[in-house]
């Protein structure tokens, strides 16, 4: 048999067994066993140094031909079974995408977030602007700016937590309200702004008290402002809080930012006035505080208090949402007890 007939033979050979391989293995072995070091071609190729001189470029340019087609039909043969392979890998670890899926559950708004946008809103619609500012204000702007100077026996109702001698957490969102004064332009209209926001005082925790609440507080400055534009406000944000059949009524106070002040108290909304346990069998609730604002706060601002006047009030929205909702404990709040939030859900 001549070198080339040896050489198609031994391809025929190869070809068949690398179409009858079904592994990955198997097909590694056929490659070893035709075109390894001691593989089958390499010992046929032994024998072209007993060929004539004119016959080896022939035989060897087959030998090549022999091994370049075995070498292209093992790679194809192995893209072939290692596809086949990752096919049954992937039937055996597939996920069957028919089963249910879980339910991801959706936020919503804290009880006290959905009070005070509701709050926003209202406002927003009377036409206020919304104005925040530092939780962390200067003594200047959280006392001195509003009518209580240094040493001022008042300062001891909102005691507080103080960074320095002159930084502190505010304890309300008053300075808000100086701070926007200082830059109103009157020529573009009145000031008109509500300035929510967190709040700080040195406060026993209790059902009624927490050292950390909200408060919303509403000031109003413009030429001839009365305490008849103030109680008009109020009666809208009552009603439209607590029910259109409510009454507010107003009860004089002090407050040192403001001149005259009052206290405003609703008609109670579980028993219609009449009295219950709610509103301490009075028929009333106070709800905040409010006034006039004082000269001495306006003039601090550069704002003449002969030309101009004002109304300010302040609000908790945590106390609103316990009245509105009978909750007896502002701890609810900040616990992070779902059962008592998801009581409150509202989706946005």
């Amino acid at each position: 048999m001549s070198m080339q007939e040896e050489l198609k033979g031994l391809e025929q050979q190869a070809f068949e067994s690398i179409k009858n391989a079904t592994e990955l293995n198997v097909l590694d072995a056929i490659r070893i066993e035709y075109l390894g070091k001691k593989g089958k071609l390499t010992q046929v190729l032994k024998g072209m140094r007993n060929l004539d001189a004119s016959q080896r470029p022939i035989v060897g340019s087959l030998a090549n031909d022999v091994r370049d087609k075995l070498t292209v039909q093992l790679e194809e043969t192995k893209e072939k079974l290692e596809m086949k392979k990752m096919k049954e890998k992937i039937t055996q670890e597939k996920i069957d995408i028919t089963l249910p899926g879980k339910n991801i559950p959706r936020g919503y708004a804290h009880v006290i977030t959905q009070i005070m946008e509701e709050l926003e809103d209202l406002f927003i619609g009377m036409g206020y602007q919304v104005v925040e500012g530092p939780e962390v204000e200067a003594d200047s702007y959280n006392f001195e700016r509003m009518n209580l100077p240094k040493d001022h026996p008042a300062r001891d109702m909102q005691d507080t937590f103080y960074i320095t001698e002159e930084t502190l957490m505010r304890t309300h969102t008053s300075p808000v309200q100086a701070r926007t004064m200082d830059t109103h332009d009157f020529s573009k209209g009145p000031l008109k702004m509500i300035s929510p926001g967190k709040v700080y005082r040195r406060d026993n925790d209790d059902a009624t008290h927490s050292h950390q609440f909200h408060q919303i507080e509403g000031l109003v400055v413009d030429k001839n402002i009365s305490m008849s534009d103030l109680k008009g406000t109020l009666e809208i944000f009552a009603k439209k809080m607590f029910g259109e059949e409510r009454e507010i009524r107003l009860r004089p106070s002090y407050f040192p930012f403001t001149e005259p002040s009052v206290e405003v108290d609703v008609s109670c909304f579980r028993c219609g006035g009449k009295g219950c346990s709610v509103c301490k069998q009075t028929g009333w609730i106070e709800i905040l505080g409010a006034g006039i604002v004082h000269p001495n706060v306006l003039e601090m601002s550069g704002i003449d208090s002969t030309e101009y006047s004002g109304f300010a009030f302040g609000m908790g929205p945590d106390r609103i949402a316990m009245l509105k909702y009978g909750i007896d404990d502002i701890r609810h709040f900040y616990q992070n007890d779902l059962r008592f939030l998801e009581q409150f859900k509202v989706r946005r």
